[in-house]
């Protein structure tokens, strides 16, 4: 039907990354199916880096994933290699802020939320390294949300 829309199963919403997109002078015309494909990119990108700093912050048995092993993974992946400029940027953001007054760290601070921990000790299964990690999604694991 030509006035149907299609609703597409993104978790970015693709009006708001083509309004993103025209905000840059040189984009002119854009069309339907970039933001779409741009979304689904974003998606598979921050589940990559957001998995595999996840393993990092299990390998050093921590329930909460810090910059630390933020900074670890992106400095280990060649694929996030390009983030270490950002990396950077923040360190030197942090040298000129010595107090640590930015909002982020205030906002943690009053917002803490705590994590259950396992009560009963079972037996746990192998670590998987970073080196074999797997892409192929398996049902019995948690899916990643993310949100805006």
């Amino acid at each position: 039907m030509p006035g149907h829309k299609r609703r597409y199963s993104v978790r970015f919403p693709p009006g708001r990354v083509k309004k993103i997109m025209q905000k840059d002078a040189e984009v002119g015309r854009i069309a339907m199916a970039v933001p779409v494909l741009i979304s689904r990119a974003l998606e598979m990108f921050l589940k990559a880096l957001l998995t595999k700093t996840f393993l990092i912050t299990q390998s050093k048995l921590s329930t909460v994933v810090s910059v630390a092993h933020m900074r670890q993974c992106i400095e280990s992946e060649r694929l996030f290699h390009f983030l270490l400029e950002l990396l950077d940027q923040m360190s030197t953001a942090q040298k000129k802020d010595p107090k640590n007054m930015s909002i982020w760290p205030l906002f943690r601070s009053s917002h803490e939320i705590p994590v259950k921990k396992k009560t009963e000790p079972t037996e746990k299964a192998p670590r998987q390294s970073l080196d074999s990690f797997n892409d192929d999604y398996d049902s019995s694991e948690p899916e990643l949300v993310i949100c805006l």
